[in-house]
């Protein structure tokens, strides 16, 4: 079937193709299974678009449900891109999918959970781009805490992953007088005797302090 030339692709139409596209979201895929646009009109739509962070909080705001015992979950996910190689925010890191070093792009979301009303929606999200920035995924996550307090979020605890286990990132947290659970790596230093004694590893501090 030919493709109407004239018609546009639109941010709903992209969305919807992602909502019902479980397992490849590639451009080419979109074309060959939609009668409606050819390959060089989505990739047209896909170059001129721009979804921000803002942008996002601004769909989103009106749908989230809060409550006093909200959480915040940040998390990471790497985009694999392997095979471009004239994306700038392309670099070699780990990959907790593929268990391993491949090329992509880092993305860090902030979600917002109502454990209550089983709800959650996406508030936020940073593109890892430390050559560019200058900042690490902490820092990101940083800011984006910032955010839900500057955009009176209500929640009480904030869930993250080992990545985020760092010193100044939790004591930012507590700052916040929120509760926050992070799983830390066995090779991390650590102390719970409030500095009696120095830092040790933690398979030596659990040993002693099983409440670890």
């Amino acid at each position: 079937m030919e493709k109407n030339k004239t018609e546009k692709v639109t941010r709903p139409d992209y969305c919807q193709y992602l909502s019902v596209s479980q397992t490849n979201c590639t451009l080419t895929d979109f074309a060959e299974h939609c009668e409606r646009f050819s390959h060089d009109m989505i990739n047209r739509y896909l170059a001129g678009d721009k979804i921000t962070p803002a942008s996002v909080w601004e769909n989103v705001k009106g749908q989230i449900i809060q409550t006093s015992g909200g959480c915040i979950i940040f998390d990471d996910t790497v985009i694999d891109k392997n095979y471009p190689y004239k994306i700038g925010q392309v670099r070699r890191q780990y990959s907790g999918n593929a268990h391993g070093i491949i090329r992509g792009t880092g993305v860090v979301t902030c979600v917002y959970v109502n454990p209550a009303a089983d709800r959650f929606r996406i508030t936020d999200y940073r593109i890892s781009d430390p050559d560019g920035d200058g900042k690490t995924r902490p820092d990101h996550v940083k800011d984006m805490s910032g955010n839900c307090i500057y955009r009176q979020l209500r929640f009480l605890t904030v869930l993250m992953d080992t990545w985020y286990a760092a010193k100044d990132l939790m004591l930012y947290t507590e700052n916040l007088k929120k509760l926050y659970y992070c799983p830390i790596k066995n090779n991390r230093p650590v102390d719970d005797s409030g500095n009696i004694r120095p830092y040790r590893h933690i398979r030596s501090e659990m040993a002693c302090c099983p409440s670890i």
